[in-house]
């Protein structure tokens, strides 16, 4: 599972430590009581857009249910953009069933554009934002799939001109059935973005919904392969008052790979390709270690 993120199964079954009697410990998602996981992913992500809208935003996903937002050039018709993300998070088990977790992100990146005839190149770099949050097992998986739930909050967004604050909050819900040596799973989550200020304009991003379907299987004792897709519905932005852009959808295919090395200790890769919405693609590693 994504260090800060919500328990979505294609990063729960590839971030688990292996068994023999499930695809992967499935019933090992939150982090022990008084255990200390340390989390470290690098997303890269390359995006294609045409007849951009004035601000409207590249989106790069760090996690199975969380993203990053990066503001765009006014005026460019046509873009093409490289993005790298780096975050890092720490996830510390309060009781069996609930852990808190911190992280923050740094990005880089550099856009190409075109209007009317001309090219220019922008690079940008620097800390993203930072989040804290509360992931909870609600049940387990008996005779019934397995729920969990989670919470965060934004404790720091940089926007083009300023930062801001306790602006922004997710909320979901994963649920997940283990059949050996396969696991379904079903991921729902929506983020909440308040008005805030960046200069002397006032700014609403829109809110955003997705939805995740996944299947993961065990391989072996240490490889599990997921598949599946995801749909997001994000509202349009709102720049004083009035709405830049229109309401938009996309559909995502993913496909993942975790290793685990050892008991504390896995790999994680996951791929995402557009299938609908946007043009783009983008690739994540991530490395978790329990202490």
């Amino acid at each position: 599972m994504h260090p800060s993120r919500p328990l979505l199964l294609i990063s729960v079954l590839l971030c688990s430590a292996a068994r023999a009697d499930l695809p992967l410990a499935v019933e090992n998602l939150l982090t022990d009581k008084g255990q200390l996981r340390a989390d470290i992913a690098v997303s890269y992500a390359n995006l294609e857009r045409q007849h951009l809208v004035a601000g409207d935003p590249i989106t790069v996903q760090t996690g199975p249910a969380t993203f990053v937002t990066l503001p765009t050039r006014v005026g460019e018709e046509l873009t093409n953009s490289d993005t790298t993300v780096l975050t890092a998070g720490l996830r510390y088990g309060i009781s069996q069933s609930v852990e808190i977790y911190t992280r923050a992100s740094a990005m880089a990146t550099r856009q190409r554009g075109s209007f009317q005839g001309a090219s220019s190149t922008h690079s940008d770099s620097g800390v993203v934002d930072a989040w804290a949050g509360v992931n909870v097992q609600i049940k387990p998986d008996n005779q019934t799939p397995a729920l969990l739930g989670f919470a965060e909050l934004a404790l720091h967004e940089q926007q083009q001109r300023s930062a801001v604050a306790f602006r922004s909050a997710l909320f979901g819900l994963t649920t997940y059935k283990a059949v050996d040596p396969v696991v379904l799973s079903l991921t729902a989550a929506y983020r909440m973005n308040r008005t805030r200020t960046d200069g002397s304009t006032e700014l609403k991003p829109g809110n955003l919904l997705l939805l995740n379907p996944g299947v993961a299987f065990a391989a072996n004792d240490r490889i599990t392969l997921s598949t599946g897709f995801q749909w997001t519905r994000r509202l349009a932005d709102r720049i004083d008052g009035l709405a830049r852009g229109f309401n938009r959808t996309s559909t995502d295919i993913l496909m993942g790979v975790g290793f685990g090395l050892n008991k504390g200790s896995s790999v994680n890769t996951s791929m995402k390709f557009n299938a609908s919405g946007r043009s783009g693609a983008e690739f994540r590693v991530n490395w978790i270690h329990t202490f």
